[in-house]
C-alpha cells in the first residue's frame, strides 16, 4: 500500500496512467536510433573537448586514462539499472519518477531538485564554452568579434544567450526534429573525433606516459584545503593534486564527461516501444563514448607532457586543440576548434531537453505549478521548455559557471544512487511487474554502482559538498513551503479519505 504524507509513494499503474492526460500528454516518436544519437550527443561535447586535457594537467597526469576508465566503469553499473527503470517505468521525469515509485514524495522531490541543478547548470556552463569556441572560430575567420562584453561587475555573453534562444525554439517545434538536427551534428561531431585519434597517434611520444601517476603536490603548492577532495581530507592528505589522490580525484571530475545518458531515461515517455528501445539507447550511448573517450585520453596525454597542460596563470585551460597546438598542427587545431563548436550544440540542446521533461513531470505531479506540465499543439511542453530556456539564458549570459562544475557531478552522483537503491526496493516490493529489461545480478550490481557512486562523491572537493548542501536545504524549504500542500497525490488521498468517511456516515 502506497504510504501517507511525505513518504507517500505513486504507484507505477498510476504514473503511466497520467501519461495519457490529454493536457499534459507527449507524443511518442522515438526509436532505438533516435535515443543512441540523443544520448551521444550530449555525452561526446564539454567533455572529450576539453576535461580529459585539464584533468591531465592539473588534477591526474596521464593517469587520466585510468580515470576515465573508473568514471566509465562506474556509468555502466548505473546505466544498467537505469536501463531496467526505463523499460519498467517509461514515464518522463527519470530518476525523480522512479523515487516517486519507491522512496516516497519526499526523496523523489529531493532528486528532482537535485536534477535541476544538474541540467541547469550543466547547461548554462556548456553555452559557455560554446560561445567561447565561437569567439576562436571567429577569430579564425579574421572577424574578431569578442562573443562576451562587459557590463558593470558582470559580462554579456551574447554568443551563450544567442545559442540557448535558438534552441529553445528547435526544442518546442518538437523531439523528433531535434532528433534530426541532433543525428546530422553528431555525425559531424564523431567524425571530428575519429579524425583526431587516427592523427593523434602519429605524434605519441611514450615518454610523455613518464610518470604515469605523477608524484603528489605539497598543499602550498596545490591551494587551500577547501579546495582538495574529500577523501583526502578524511584520511589526513595534504592535497589531491596527481599522485594516488589525484587519480581518484580525477575519476571524480571527468565524471562530468559521462553526463548525458541518464537524460535518455527522461525521453522514455516519448519512445516508440520504450520496453526495448530505452534500454538500448542508454546501454549503447554509453558503450560508444567510452570507447572514444579513453582512446583521445591515450592519444592526448602521449602527445604532450602533461605539465603543458596544465591551466595557465592567466586561467587559460587546455583543450584538445591545446596538444595539436603544441605539436605545430595548427590545421589540426583549427579543425577541433570548428568540431568542438558543432559538438557543443547538440549537448546543450539535450541538457535542455533533460530539464524540461523533469520539470514537466514534477509539475504534473503538482509539486509545481501544474499549469507548466501543459503541452501545446505538437505534444511538447512548451511552457516548462520556455521557463527553463529563460533561466538557463539568463545564467549563461551573465554569470560564470567554471566553479559550479563538480555540483553538476555530486548532484548527478546522488541521483545515480538513489536510481540503483530502487532497482532492489522496486524488485522486492513490485516483482510482478513486466520489465522489458532486467539489470543481472540483482542485488549485486546495483550494491557496486552505488558504492562506486559514493566512492566519486567523496572524492570531489569539499566545497562542492558545502555547495550542494546548501541547494538541498532550499529544496526542502519549497517543498515543505509550496509541493507537500500542492501535490496532486496528496490530493486524491484526501479525496478518498473525505469520500470514504461520507460513505461510511451515509451508511
Amino acid at each position: 500500500m502506497p504510504g501517507t504524507g511525505i513518504w507517500r509513494t505513486k504507484s507505477v499503474e498510476q504514473s503511466i496512467k497520467d501519461t495519457d492526460e490529454p493536457d499534459t500528454k507527449l507524443r511518442k516518436n522515438l526509436g532505438t536510433w533516435d535515443l543512441i544519437v540523443f544520448g551521444v550527443s550530449v555525452v561526446v561535447g564539454a567533455g572529450i573537448f576539453t576535461i580529459a586535457a585539464q584533468v591531465a594537467g592539473d588534477v591526474s597526469g596521464p593517469a587520466v586514462t585510468v580515470a576515465f576508465v573508473i568514471a566509465a566503469i562506474t556509468c555502466a553499473l548505473a546505466a544498467l539499472c537505469y536501463a531496467e527503470f526505463a523499460s519498467t517505468v517509461p514515464v518522463a521525469g527519470s530518476a525523480y519518477t522512479y523515487s516517486y515509485a519507491t522512496f516516497g514524495e519526499f526523496l523523489a522531490w529531493i532528486i528532482g531538485w537535485d536534477l535541476i541543478l544538474e541540467f541547469s547548470i550543466a547547461g548554462a556552463a556548456v553555452a559557455k564554452g560554446w560561445s567561447t569556441y565561437l569567439e576562436e572560430v571567429l577569430g579564425i575567420l579574421g572577424l574578431g568579434l569578442p562573443t562576451a562584453l562587459p557590463l558593470g561587475p558582470l559580462q554579456f555573453d551574447w554568443g551563450a544567450m544567442l545559442l540557448v534562444a535558438t534552441l529553445v525554439a528547435l526544442l518546442v517545434t518538437g523531439t523528433k526534429l531535434s532528433a534530426r538536427f541532433s543525428l546530422v551534428v553528431t555525425s559531424i561531431k564523431v567524425a571530428v573525433v575519429l579524425f583526431i585519434i587516427v592523427v593523434g597517434i602519429a605524434y605519441i611520444a611514450p615518454r610523455n606516459y613518464t610518470p604515469f601517476i605523477p608524484p603528489a603536490q605539497s598543499s602550498s603548492e596545490s591551494g587551500p584545503a577547501l579546495e582538495q577532495s574529500l577523501f583526502s581530507l578524511m584520511l589526513g592528505g595534504e592535497t589531491s593534486t596527481f599522485g594516488v589522490f589525484g587519480l581518484l580525484a580525477g575519476a571524480s571530475l571527468v565524471f562530468f564527461a559521462f553526463i548525458g545518458f541518464d537524460i535518455l531515461a527522461t525521453t522514455a515517455e516519448e519512445t516508440r516501444d520504450p520496453q526495448r528501445n530505452a534500454p538500448r539507447g542508454i546501454l549503447g550511448s554509453v558503450a560508444v563514448v567510452t570507447v572514444l573517450y579513453v582512446a583521445v585520453a591515450l592519444v592526448v596525454t602521449g602527445m604532450v607532457d602533461y605539465t603543458r597542460l596544465s591551466t595557465g596563470p592567466d586561467g587559460e585551460s587546455a583543450t584538445l586543440a591545446t596538444a595539436f597546438t603544441l605539436n605545430g598542427v595548427d590545421w589540426a587545431a583549427t579543425l577541433i576548434s570548428v568540431g568542438a563548436l558543432i559538438g557543443l550544440t547538440t549537448v546543450v540542446m539535450v541538457l535542455l531537453l533533460g530539464q524540461t521533461r523533469v520539470l514537466f513531470a514534477m509539475a504534473r505531479d503538482g509539486l509545481l505549478p501544474r499549469p507548466l506540465a501543459k503541452t501545446g499543439q505538437r505534444g511538447t511542453p512548451v511552457r516548462t521548455t520556455l521557463l527553463v530556456g529563460t533561466a538557463v539564458m539568463l545564467a549563461s549570459g551573465f554569470f560564470e559557471f567554471s566553479r559550479l562544475a563538480e555540483m553538476v557531478n555530486v548532484g548527478t552522483l546522488f541521483a545515480f544512487s538513489l536510481v540503483s537503491l530502487g532497482v532492489i526496493v522496486l524488485r522486492r516490493t513490485r516483482p510482478d511487474l513486466p520489465r522489458g529489461f532486467r539489470a543481472p545480478l540483482v542485488p549485486l550490481v546495483p550494491i557496486l554502482a552505488i558504492i562506486a557512486c559514493l566512492w566519486l562523491m567523496i572524492n570531489l572537493t569539499v566545497l562542492t559538498w558545502i555547495r550542494f548542501a546548501i541547494w538541498m536545504i532550499v529544496g526542502v524549504a519549497i517543498y515543505f513551503l509550496y509541493s507537500r500542500n500542492h501535490s496532486v497525490l496528496g490530493q486524491r488521498q484526501a479525496s478518498e479519505v473525505s469520500d470514504g468517511g461520507a460513505l461510511g456516515r451515509d451508511s
